[in-house]
């Protein structure tokens, strides 16, 4: 319930403070008096939208305040718990907006943010205004008034989610489907790809190799002859350099006997004649590995030109083209693994289109069963509210061939509501032929209902008196007296068949004070309620019959 309301600065607001109490609270004022201003401060504690331009001329803020006893509200309770904020039975909201755009909101003295304050609202305040009657307009909002009235949104949230796992199923599907699609248009090319480069049985290093033998067979009979004239002069002639340092040694073998100073240089000399002869035999030798061999150089030379054909195609390095092989054959292994993954997620979505198409005819025969209750209620409540002839019927057009293809995320239904006000008229489609009038006890049946059975504490009424009045307007001021039973009610309105039922009353007004137009309320008392109750009757000029009837109005209330 909410319990006080405080505005300030907030439009042409100063300052407004409101006690409200359970039951009917009537508020009634003259066109422009800020009633209206009123309703969008309350929007603003339920997570609307804010903007600068509400804030009062010269004032940097404005604030709004509320403060609700819900004591019982056991979902509000867990939603609390779940944004770790504190809850004792009373919930004080404070919204401050700037004039820079900025947003300050505080629920029992914590900070909270905007998506925090929007899905408290719906558990605590149901606004019901013009607004709401164009929601009842759409036919695609049918389906959620009848939902809510047979209590089959967890049902419906329920079917929600597996369809957007469904739809998650079937884009993986899809994008695994193009992937294996993809993989099998290159699955010739990759074959042959992989094959050629196996079959050419790749070392790595094996360019490397290669190039430097055919560098040597290209130059060998050049090297040859280096080789041989280096171990000829080295070693083989007679006056070769082996032969002419062995005689130097020998001479200073005979001068090291005569000056022993010579004999580290005999040492010295003796071992460059072992490495000098060390030399010779190793280029004996490499003499005698050297071959020409043009059958090997042209073996070389094809080999290099298929590993650089490779290499030009795959990659710059063998060990690249290696790697590409490799990949490739990921890729093939991968098609397997793609297949089989493809294979149960189709099995998968089989499965949960089963489920889906029974979660769904399931949810379909339960709404026919509560649109036939709901037809029922709703026609009880419209003769009451002087609709006595009316006919309400709740239309499953066509019959949908329940296929998955058909399954939207909120089922196979399209229910809407038809009416027919007037005897002998067929039954149409609400959003075609409903008057204002008729849409506001329409709406009203339906809040009735729903009412009933709804958690939310509070309901406020917004010119729910449009397009009607005389005995009309008195049904449904006794409507929403019956309806304060379950709920706390705030209704605006400007009839005093309604006003005249409201267990407390308050009325609201413009005052010019300093130069500065400011809206203020307050709560009636009964001689001022008779006042007012006769202004209502009678417009600006309050006659000794209009105060009379006043009376009798508040009187029957009171007596009843």
């Amino acid at each position: 319930m909410l319990v006080q309301l405080n505005i300030t600065d907030f439009a042409i607001i100063k300052h407004l403070e409101i006690s409200l109490g359970p039951g009917l609270n009537a508020i009634s004022g003259e066109t422009g008096a800020g009633k209206s201003i009123i309703i969008n401060a309350m929007n603003l504690i339920l997570g609307g939208r804010a903007s600068g331009d509400l804030i009062r001329t010269g004032c940097r803020e404005a604030t709004v305040e509320a403060l609700f006893a819900v004591p019982e509200n056991q979902s509000l309770k867990e939603r609390l718990s779940q944004f770790s904020l504190p809850f004792d039975g009373e919930l004080l909201i404070k919204r401050s907006i700037f004039r820079e755009g900025r947003n300050k909101i505080l629920i029992n003295g914590s900070l909270a943010t905007l998506q925090m304050l929007s899905r408290l609202g719906p558990s605590l305040v149901s606004i019901s205004g013009q607004y709401e009657h164009q929601l009842l307009l759409r036919p695609e909002n049918h389906l959620y008034l009848l939902d809510d009235f047979g209590g089959l949104t967890p049902q419906r949230l329920h079917l929600g989610e597996h369809y957007s796992r469904h739809q998650s199923l079937e884009e993986k599907i899809k994008h695994l489907e193009q992937e294996i699609r993809e993989i099998e248009e290159r699955q010739d090319l990759t074959r042959f790809q992989i094959q050629e480069i196996e079959t050419a049985a790749i070392g790595l290093g094996e360019d490397e190799a290669l190039s430097k033998e055919k560098k040597i067979l290209q130059h060998a009979e050049e090297l040859l002859e280096i080789v041989s004239q280096g171990y000829q002069s080295l070693y083989e002639r007679n006056d070769s350099v082996l032969s002419a340092i062995s005689q130097c040694a020998k001479r200073l073998e005979r001068g090291a006997a005569i000056d022993p100073a010579l004999s580290p240089i005999r040492e010295d000399l003796s071992e460059i004649e072992v490495k000098l002869e060390d030399i010779s035999f190793a280029l004996r030798d490499l003499q005698k590995g050297i071959r020409m061999d043009p059958q090997r150089l042209e073996e070389i030379g094809e080999r290099l030109e298929l590993l650089n054909r490779l290499k030009r195609k795959y990659g710059p390095t063998l060990g690249d083209v290696l790697r590409f092989r490799d990949n490739l054959a990921s890729a093939m292994y991968d098609l397997d693994e793609k297949r089989d993954t493809s294979d149960q997620l189709v099995r998968e979505r089989q499965d949960l289109d089963k489920a889906l198409i029974r979660a769904a005819k399931t949810l379909a025969k339960q709404r026919k069963k509560w649109g036939g209750i709901l037809e029922n209620e709703m026609e009880k409540e419209l003769h009451q509210l002087h609709m006595e002839q009316t006919r309400f019927q709740v239309s499953f057009d066509g019959t949908p061939e329940e296929t998955i293809q058909d399954l939207r995320p909120d089922g196979f239904d399209r229910p809407e509501f038809m009416i027919s006000p007037n005897v002998g008229e067929d039954l149409r489609p609400l959003s075609r032929i409903a008057s204002g009038g008729e849409l506001s006890r329409i709406m009203l049946a339906l809040k009735s209902i729903l009412a009933k059975s709804a958690s939310v504490e509070t309901l406020i009424f917004d010119e729910v008196d449009a397009g009607i009045s005389g005995a009309t307007a008195e049904v449904i001021g006794e409507k929403l007296l019956s309806l304060a039973q379950y709920h706390q009610i705030l209704c605006i309105t400007h009839l005093p068949q309604i006003a005249s039922q409201g267990q407390r009353h308050f009325l609201v007004r413009k005052e010019v004070i300093e130069a500065r137009t400011q809206t203020a309320i307050s709560e009636l008392d009964p001689g001022s309620r008779v006042q007012e109750i006769a202004r209502l009757l009678g417009g600006k000029e309050i006659t000794p019959r209009a105060l009379a009837h006043a009376r009798e109005m508040l009187q029957v209330k009171i007596n009843a």
